[in-house]
This record gives structure tokens, C-alpha cells and sequence, in this order.
């Protein structure tokens, strides 16, 4: 995948929008809709600016897509998960590389494990008795950035050094 100044536009933005999911579900439990299209919708355009051909490269990212969206469903349906929740990592596989998405869902279930025990643990500290809602967004977010961040970082060097 070449990276060119449009791609690296896309992935600054792309980072944005997850630590934006990350501030709602925090405020509100609730990553919106608008901002899971936005994401959805931009990755073709990632897609054109990468210059990933439509076989095998766009296929594999609409296959991966739609394995993580029929598991993630059914853990949504068992109720071991959010909708926003699904959406945003059903989104985010048409951003990266199959590989790439196991490592962020590795590195998701991590962070939503330590973030589990925080809140649990602020939880009782406060003797709350209403249900515990995590914001697992921020673990989704998390993982996110973790993966995006090799690819960010050395375009940042490189376009800064072009610039000065």
C-alpha cells in the first residue's frame, strides 16, 4: 500500500473520528451513527487513494468486513455488546489489512479488559448500585490508534521533512 498525501489525510482524519467515538461513548454511551457512516463511507475513497486494486485487495476488505459484522451481530445479539460498538469495528475493517485487524482486536480486548477493571473498580469505590456500563469505544478506539499509529507516524517524518 503506497502512501500518498490523500491516504495520509484519510488516516489523520480516520484517527480522528475514532478519538471522537471515544469522547461520546464516554459522555453519552453511545457512538453515533453519523459519525460509523462517515467512517464507512471514507474508506473507498482510502481504498482509491492507497491504490488498492478491486482483486484481491477491496474484495478482502469487503470479505473481512462482512465476517467481523456477522460475528460481531451475534455478539450484539447475545447482548455482550453494542450496536455503536459493532458498527465502528465493522467500519474500521474496510480501513485496514486483515492482519492488521486482528492485531487491533487483540489489543482492543486488552485495553476493554483493564478499562472493565477500572470502571468496576471506581464503580464500587463509589457503592453505585445501577448496572455498570463500559465504554467499550475507548478500547475500540484504543486498538485503533494502536494500529494506525506505524502508519501515521513515518508520514508525519516524511512530510515534515519535504515541507522544511
Amino acid at each position: 500500500m503506497s502512501m500518498s498525501l490523500i491516504s495520509y489525510g484519510l488516516l489523520i482524519a480516520l484517527a480522528i473520528a475514532l478519538v471522537v467515538a471515544a469522547l461520546t461513548d464516554i459522555q453519552r454511551r453511545q457512538i453515533d451513527n453519523w459519525l460509523n457512516g462517515a467512517i464507512a463511507l471514507g474508506a473507498p475513497v482510502f481504498w482509491w487513494a492507497s491504490g488498492l486494486s478491486l482483486w484481491p485487495d477491496v474484495a478482502l476488505q469487503l470479505g473481512v468486513a462482512l465476517v467481523a459484522f456477522a460475528l460481531l451481530a451475534g455478539l450484539f445479539a447475545l447482548k455482550m455488546m453494542g450496536g455503536g460498538d459493532v458498527k465502528l469495528l465493522t467500519a474500521l475493517a474496510l480501513w485496514v489489512r486483515w492482519d492488521d485487524f486482528m492485531q487491533l482486536l487483540l489489543v482492543m480486548a486488552i485495553a476493554g479488559g483493564v478499562l472493565t477493571v477500572l470502571m468496576l473498580l471506581w464503580h464500587t469505590a463509589r457503592r453505585q448500585k445501577e448496572r455498570l456500563a463500559i465504554p467499550y469505544g475507548v478500547a475500540i478506539a484504543f486498538g485503533g490508534l494502536f494500529v494506525l499509529a506505524p502508519k501515521i507516524m513515518p508520514g508525519a517524518a516524511q512530510y515534515a521533512m519535504q515541507a522544511a
